[in-house]
């Protein structure tokens, strides 16, 4: 055996040395002919031979990680990507996501068969064949990509090489980056195939990769540019997705419609060409148009921003409490989170739609109303603005002289600007007049929310997020005459009945350095029920009605309704000098519309893992428990002052001009200079407050017409109430009806809301003055129709701090007696002097004649709130 073996390698040793000679004979015989060209193939054989030589080598390296870690199986059979948390709203539409990445992860069952095939044709032809290099276009990225250092040759790459790439993205290796990572990935794709199996390296390779305007996956790419999910694109919609892999932004469908369907016939042609569809479908489908139906999102874009970006920091605090089964603590960012709210998307999108609107005329309105001027006043505002930019705070840092920044913000330069008319734009300005220009933009703010349940559904915290992030929900800024009502709700709390009348007059007040309050309308005559007063906004009346109640009453009411800051001890305050936010004044509302009990607000329900483990739940408050801090027959009194707001008064426009004719209730408030508008409404299932104003309080109106709330803040609640009114799933808010008040409330209502001038008072007796009448009180409490053609008005008794019902009426009924009494023993004294000096015939003379018995009339007319 040993010598057949031997004999073997003596002839291959000789087989072999004979066609070396044979070799080296044709060389020389070659050079002899063509000595340049055999000078050049042994030159360009030898870079081969040490090109191949090379790529073992790094091969090598590459493999034993010589040249950094290269994941190993462990590793790859862990793959966790980076996956969107989501904000859903009550209604389980998708508000919005926290992200480093803005991918969502899709399963194999939730892609298009057609999605695949498409991807498949297009990108790796031979995908189920090979396992995970495909050698023909390997040798073509040798030669191309390797050998001749061609980065743009492309090809070559499978997916499951892309899916490395994706995963793992390439290091920089100076001279050897293309072959040192064109080796990790095929060395990455080798492992990943023998680690999964093909199906599942299709549902990683389309939750990785990117398609462009920050999103990655199939998941979120189908939501963007469809508003579908995966298993829902057509087959051209999946060609249009497959065509962006080539280059994202070239072939996007929303930037380049005409490259991105010339692309997506070259996907369809690539599936006819590999079997996945017939020509004849092909040739139909390249025929049909590009549509799309384009959903942008992001942290600036979307539903509800504002409210997404205060849950944020809420939610960062929260989960430092929880931790993952491995210890660590959950990410918001990363870990694919899901936030549950009590936010309805309709309303959302409704109060959204109302702000835009109506603040695209209002702003309108105020640049009507300075035409001439600025509306921020003294430069100093102006200075202030500057130097509080991002842009001046960031020269300042790197040590610049004011000389040289105030130069720098004279120099136009090209700059993107928010539009109403476009929502941003590119203009050429100077920074100095970008701030000017951004002082001149009004803002605004939108809260609604169930006064029932607490629950908040609708969050707007401003005009856009993008370019204006700070949230007016939260802004503190002069609440004007939606003050008042807490005003009027002490005076009820101390006994003040709601037909006491106060005079119209100016007042100077000299415990307050002679603070004379005024009115809008500069009238001053007649005298006003409480209802009239609070419909028409009076500030006289309003202030009077405080100093009579008590300021601190009045304080210690507003911070129990939901007001949070320390209201300021001083007469003002009745005429809104308090600052609050929308958030405190729908609670302040709330209460109202809750007949007496204070709301407690609620977003956040609770927050789950991807696979729906619940990870933290909050409790929604229960209406039992939400505190009562008015009586519920002062708070059906307000209500129904407020309703004659809407019937009558300043805000009436929500009735002619918005056709809002169901129950409804509210308050405008108009600050110093018309710098703050406001509108709070509410009726029993929906309370809401829209702020008007500059981000300076500085910055205003120049007119009282086009700057009070009922031009400003009112319109946008108008508008949002209108969109809910027309939506047939929100019948529950139109048609809800405030509770019927006890008759005796509507009794002690009944009076007009202005007369010309105080009623008479004919005597006082036991403290309390009244009038002259022969009709039973009770029976004027109980509605009974005035049918004395004097109408003739009795002033009762103040009502008693924390007196029932019942227990006030058995009072007036008892002094109506004592009243009852004494005018009997008046008409016995009277009858009998009448007989004694003039005898029986005298009593008719007199009274013909207008003598002692004639009594005074007082202009009243009776005033039935049904007519």
């Amino acid at each position: 055996m040993q010598q057949s073996n031997s004999n073997l390698f003596e002839q291959a040793k000789s087989w072999s040395a004979a066609r070396w000679q044979q070799l080296r004979q044709w060389s020389l015989a070659f050079y002899g002919r063509h000595p340049r060209w055999a000078i050049a193939g042994l030159i360009t054989g030898g870079l081969g031979i040490l090109g191949f030589l090379s790529v073992l080598v790094i091969a090598a390296l590459v493999y034993f990680e010589a040249l950094g870690p290269v994941p190993g199986y462990p590793e790859l059979e862990a793959i966790s990507n980076h996956n969107a948390s989501e904000v859903y709203a009550e209604d389980g539409v998708l508000l919005g996501k926290y992200y480093v990445e803005n991918r969502i992860n899709a399963d194999f069952e939730e892609i298009s068969p057609d999605l695949i095939n498409a991807l498949v044709a297009t990108e790796d032809a031979r995908f189920f064949e090979h396992s995970g290099i495909d050698v023909r276009a390997a040798a073509r990225v040798l030669v191309k990509s390797i050998l001749l250092m061609d980065e743009s040759s492309g090809g070559g790459s499978t997916l499951s090489q892309q899916l490395a790439k994706n995963l793992y993205p390439r290091e920089d290796y100076l001279m050897l980056s293309m072959v040192v990572n064109k080796m990790r990935e095929m060395l990455i794709a080798r492992r990943l195939e023998k680690v999964y199996a093909k199906e599942e390296l299709l549902r990683l390779y389309l939750n990785t990769v990117s398609f462009g305007e920050g999103i990655f996956g199939i998941k979120v790419a189908a939501q963007r540019f469809f508003n579908k999910s995966p298993e829902a694109l057509n087959l051209e919609e999946a060609a249009v997705l497959v065509g962006m892999l080539k280059a994202t932004t070239y072939y996007s469908p929303v930037r380049h419609p005409e490259n991105a369907e010339r692309r997506r016939n070259i996907v369809l042609g690539q599936m006819v060409r590999y079997g996945y569809l017939d020509a004849e479908v092909k040739d139909s489908l390249i025929q049909l148009p590009l549509e799309t139906d384009y959903r942008p999102e992001g942290h600036n874009k979307g539903l509800a921003t504002y409210f997404r970006e205060h849950l944020r920091h809420e939610l960062d605090d929260i989960l430092k409490d929880y931790t993952k089964p491995d210890g660590t603590p959950y990410n918001l960012y990363t870990d694919g989170l899901r936030i549950y709210t009590s936010i309805d998307a309709r309303l959302q999108r409704y109060a959204e739609e109302a702000v835009q609107e109506e603040m695209t005329k209002v702003q309108g309105n105020f640049y009507e109303d300075w035409k001439k001027g600025t509306p921020w006043g003294s430069s100093e505002v102006l200075e202030r603005a500057v130097r509080k930019s991002e842009r001046y705070q960031k020269l300042k840092d790197k040590g610049l002289s004011e000389e040289a920044i105030d130069a720098i913000f004279q120099q136009p330069v090209p700059m993107t600007v928010f539009s109403w008319e476009k929502g941003e734009e590119e203009r050429e300005m100077s920074p100095l007049d970008s701030v000017k220009y951004y002082l001149t933009l009004l803002n605004a703010g939108f809260l609604a929310a169930d006064p029932s349940t607490g629950l908040i559904k609708a969050w707007v915290g401003g005009i856009d997020h993008k370019y204006f992030q700070y949230d007016h929900v939260f802004a503190k800024r002069q609440v004007g005459s939606t003050f008042k009502p807490v005003v009027y709700a002490t005076a009820l709390q101390s006994g003040m009945l709601p037909c006491e009348y106060t005079y119209n007059r100016q007042v100077a007040y000299a415990k307050y350095d002679n603070w004379s309050p005024r009115n809008a309308d500069g009238e001053y005559d007649g005298v006003y029920s409480m209802e009239g007063a609070l419909s028409n906004s009076v500030n006289t009346v309003s202030v009077e009605i405080m100093m009579r109640t008590g300021i601190d009453s009045v304080r210690q009411l507003g911070q129990a309704m939901g007001i949070e800051n320390r209201i300021p001890a001083v007469p003002s305050i009745a005429l809104g000098a308090v600052e609050a936010s929308l958030y405190e004044m729908t609670k302040v509302y709330g209460t109202f519309a809750n007949r007496g009990r204070r709301p407690e607000w609620h977003y956040l329900d609770r927050i789950e893992t991807a696979d729906g483990t619940v990870l933290a739940e909050f409790d929604r408050p229960n209406p039992r428990r939400f505190p009562r801090v008015l009586e519920q027959s002062q708070a059906d009194m307000m209500i129904r002052m407020l309703e004659s707001v809407v019937d009558s008064g300043t805000a009436r426009k929500l009735r002619y001009h918005y056709g809002l004719y169901n129950d409804l209730a509210g308050k405008t408030g108009t600050t110093q200079n018309q710098s703050d508008g406001w509108y709070m409404g509410f009726n029993p299932r929906l309370v809401a407050g829209a702020w008007v104003g500059g981000s300076w309080p500085q910055v205003h109106f120049r007119t009282l017409y086009r700057g009070q709330a009922s031009s400003t803040a009112l319109p946008i609640y108008g508008a949002f109430m209108r969109k809910v009114y027309q939506d047939k799933a929100f019948k529950s808010v139109r048609y809800a009806k405030f509770e019927a008040p006890a008759d005796t409330v509507t009794a002690l209502m009944q009076c007009p809301p202005y007369l010309e001038e105080m009623p008479i008072l004919a005597a006082h007796e036991d403290g309390y003055y009244y009038f002259e009448d022969n009709r039973s009180l009770f029976g004027r409490l109980t509605d009974q129709p005035y049918k004395d053609e004097q109408g003739r008005v009795i002033n009762v008794p103040p009502r008693q701090a924390g007196e029932s019902d019942e227990a006030y009426v058995q009072r007036i009924r008892a002094y109506q007696a004592r009243l009852e009494e004494r005018e009997e023993r008046r008409e016995k004294r009277k009858a009998f002097w009448s007989n004694l000096l003039f005898g029986e015939e005298g009593k008719g003379e007199n009274q013909g004649e207008g003598g002692n018995d004639q009594k005074p009339t007082t202009g009243y007319k009776y005033y039935d709130r049904n007519n």
